[in-house]
């Protein structure tokens, strides 16, 4: 195997909800004010309110996209159940999706970036890389949408490949090679980047792509992938790929040792679920 790619790198997508904008923080902040200060405002609570929300979001978010809720059941599903499990009782349907909407309003306004967001993609879109530049998220393409243009990405994320549109959702490769295909470009020519390790990078390798692993918590310096800790680090981590200094790594074959990313053996951290929503 040629340690130089076949064909140049043209674009990077991203994952969207924890690689590009604080999908914990907002979340965390709009649970607390709907649901916490109400009903359960000591501190012990707040740490299991804002644990279990997490569970049940990860949880009803699965069933949606393997068809077994409307994004819509799967808000309801999420705070009819923690209602219950904090000893609030039955909440019609009603009574759930008022609290939602409040819910959903706070969440939205507490959208925000990443520190590193922006000083990492305009290293991207200068000369002399000017690559494209995109997303591959899972979720409700609105939702999605709306949070690129609060955030004011969409001018420099162009492209966009959301599950509720393409048919599949992460980490099948269908959506990858769907947005390869949009962008008209091989999947070899395409980087992806995200916080997941198995439905964000391995994923998009398995698919083709060279698919990166954003850690933001830094949990591992051991992975089975390149892993990057900061936007910062995935320039210079791009220019070694585009100098062919590693080869694009398949989890079935062979082992590669960066700088930036070290993998050894295959270990399971950070695995993820399929996306997050409000």
């Amino acid at each position: 195997m040629s340690n130089v790619p076949s064909l140049p790198i043209e674009a990077v997508l991203f994952d969207l909800d924890g690689t590009l904008v604080d999908h914990d923080a907002a979340a965390e902040e709009a649970v607390a004010a709907s649901f916490l200060s109400p009903f359960a405002p000591s501190s012990l609570e707040r740490d299991r309110v804002v644990r279990r929300w997490r569970e049940l979001e990860a949880w009803a978010m699965d069933r949606y996209l393997a068809g077994e809720l409307t994004f819509h059941e799967q808000r309801r599903l999420r705070i009819t159940r923690l209602a219950d499990e904090f000893g609030l009782g039955a909440w019609s349907d009603e009574k759930a999706d008022d609290w939602f909407a409040q819910y959903l309003s706070r969440y939205e306004a507490a959208w925000q970036t990443y520190n590193d967001v922006t000083p990492a993609l305009a290293v991207l879109t200068a000369e002399p890389r000017q690559l494209r530049l995109g997303v591959i998220t899972n979720g409700d393409a609105d939702q999605q949408r709306r949070k690129l243009q609060h955030v004011g990405l969409t001018s420099l994320l162009q492209h966009a490949t959301i599950s509720s549109e393409a048919g599949a959702a992460k980490p099948d490769a269908k959506i990858f090679r769907t947005a390869c295909s949009e962008l008209q470009l091989q999947p070899s020519q395409v980087v992806y980047v995200g916080d997941r390790l198995q439905t964000d990078a391995e994923a998009a390798i398995a698919a083709g792509l060279h698919g990166i692993w954003l850690d933001r918590r830094d949990i591992a310096s051991v992975t089975s992938v390149p892993r990057i800790r900061t936007l910062t680090e995935l320039a210079p981590l791009l220019t070694q790929l585009m100098r062919g200094r590693f080869h694009l790594f398949h989890p079935h074959i062979g082992q590669f040792s960066e700088s930036v990313g070290v993998v050894r053996k295959r270990r399971q951290v950070w695995l993820g679920y399929g996306g997050r929503t409000g």
